[in-house]
């Protein structure tokens, strides 16, 4: 049976609408402004756990530890090497 002329324009006008939404969509998606501020919310949201805040700053007292013992070891390299100095200058 043939499809009437009515039956048609319907689909392709449905068929339309579909697609312009799917386009929509698409283009919601990719837009590089969108993304951004997607991700600032999340990383946002992430930040204001307790937990992720309680890891976030024993990472930040591990580096400081480590920044204090690098300058503290350079400090110490740097005294020992001033005192062989002396004493090779005192034998010369």
């Amino acid at each position: 049976m043939a499809r009437d002329i009515n039956d048609i324009e319907r689909d392709i006008a449905r068929t339309r609408r579909q697609l312009a939404g799917t386009l929509d969509e698409l283009a919601d998606r990719t837009q590089p402004k969108k993304l951004v501020d997607d991700a600032k919310k999340d990383v946002t949201g992430k930040l204001q756990d307790p937990t992720v805040q309680k890891v976030l700053a024993g990472v930040a007292g591990a580096v400081a530890l480590l920044v204090v013992i690098g300058v503290a070891r350079s400090r110490r390299k740097n005294k020992d090497l001033r005192e062989i100095r002396r004493i090779l200058a005192e034998r010369g």
